[in-house]
C-alpha cells in the first residue's frame, strides 16, 4: 500500500478526528503539518491544489476536508459499504 499523507494544522478539529479514525482503525499515515512545515504548506496547495485541511492523500487520490466515506472506499473498496 502507497504511504497515506495526511496535511493537517494545529486546531483544526476535523484534523484530529481524522487522525482519530486512522488510529482508531490501525492505519498507518505521515502526518504533515502545514503551519509547521513551509515545504508541506508548499505541496499542499502547489502540488495537490488544496487549501484546506485536513488533506489526506492516498495514492493518487485527494481528499481535501473530512471525507470519511469517501476515504474508506479508497482504502477499502467494497468492503467499507
Amino acid at each position: 500500500m502507497e504511504p497515506i499523507i495526511l496535511y493537517s494544522q494545529p486546531d483544526c478539529v476535523p484534523c484530529e478526528i481524522t487522525k482519530k479514525y486512522f488510529q482508531d482503525q490501525g492505519i498507518k499515515y505521515i502526518e504533515k503539518n502545514v503551519k509547521q512545515d513551509k515545504q508541506a504548506y508548499n505541496e499542499l496547495i502547489k502540488k495537490y491544489k488544496s487549501y484546506s485541511t485536513p488533506t489526506v492523500v492516498i495514492g493518487d487520490q485527494v481528499f481535501s476536508g473530512f471525507k470519511l466515506n469517501e476515504i474508506e472506499q479508497a482504502l477499502f473498496g467494497e468492503k467499507s459499504k
